[in-house]
C-alpha cells in the first residue's frame, strides 16, 4: 500500500473536487476533504484493494456529506441533478429538499458500478477518460455506463413523481 502522504498529495484534489460538487460550498469542501483522510488513515486496514483507491476515498467523501447534512437538519439551494438531456444543462438550481432527498435516495439505490460513475462524472467532476482509468475499462465504455446511469436515475425519478400524481 503507498504511503499515506503520497496518497494525499495524489488524489487530495479529487476528493475536493468532489466534494465541492455535492456541497457547493468551498469552505465545507476543504473541511470534509481533510476529515475523509482523515477517516481513511485510521480504516486504511479495511480497504482491500477491490477498487481504485480514489473510489474509496470519495465514498468515505460522500458519507461524511451526508452524515454532515444529517447532523445540521438543512439543505441549503444546492445545485443538484436534474436530468435534464444535454449534460450541459443537466445541474439546475434544486430547492425543494423533499426532491433533493429522493434524488439522492435514487443515486444511491443504483447498482455498482453505475452508482460510483454517476458520482465520478456529477460530483467528482471526472473526465470519462479519468473514469475509464479508475474501473480500468475505455472511455467508451464509461461514456456509456454514465448515460444509463442517468437514464436509470431520470426513468426512477418519473416514476416516483407518477406515484405521487396518483
Amino acid at each position: 500500500m503507498e504511503d499515506m502522504e503520497a496518497i494525499y498529495q495524489q488524489y487530495y484534489e479529487d476528493v475536493f473536487r468532489f466534494l465541492r460538487g455535492l456541497s457547493a460550498d468551498e469552505l465545507l469542501a476543504e473541511e470534509l476533504t481533510q476529515e475523509t483522510f482523515f477517516r481513511a488513515i485510521k480504516s486504511i486496514n479495511q480497504f482491500k484493494g477491490n477498487s481504485d483507491i480514489r473510489v474509496w476515498l470519495c465514498s468515505i467523501a460522500k458519507n461524511l456529506y451526508f452524515t454532515y447534512l444529517n447532523k445540521e437538519k438543512r439543505f441549503e439551494d444546492k445545485d443538484l441533478s436534474v436530468f435534464e438531456s444535454e449534460e450541459k444543462n443537466f445541474m439546475n438550481i434544486m430547492v425543494d429538499k423533499e426532491l433533493a432527498i429522493r434524488v439522492h435516495r435514487v443515486l444511491h439505490s443504483l447498482r455498482e458500478p453505475y452508482k460510483e460513475i454517476f458520482s465520478l462524472r456529477v460530483f467528482g467532476e471526472l473526465s470519462f477518460k479519468e473514469i475509464a482509468m479508475i474501473f480500468g475499462k475505455t472511455e467508451h465504455w464509461a461514456c456509456v455506463s454514465y448515460h444509463r446511469a442517468k437514464q436509470m436515475i431520470q426513468n426512477e425519478m418519473n416514476r416516483i413523481e407518477m406515484e405521487e400524481l396518483q
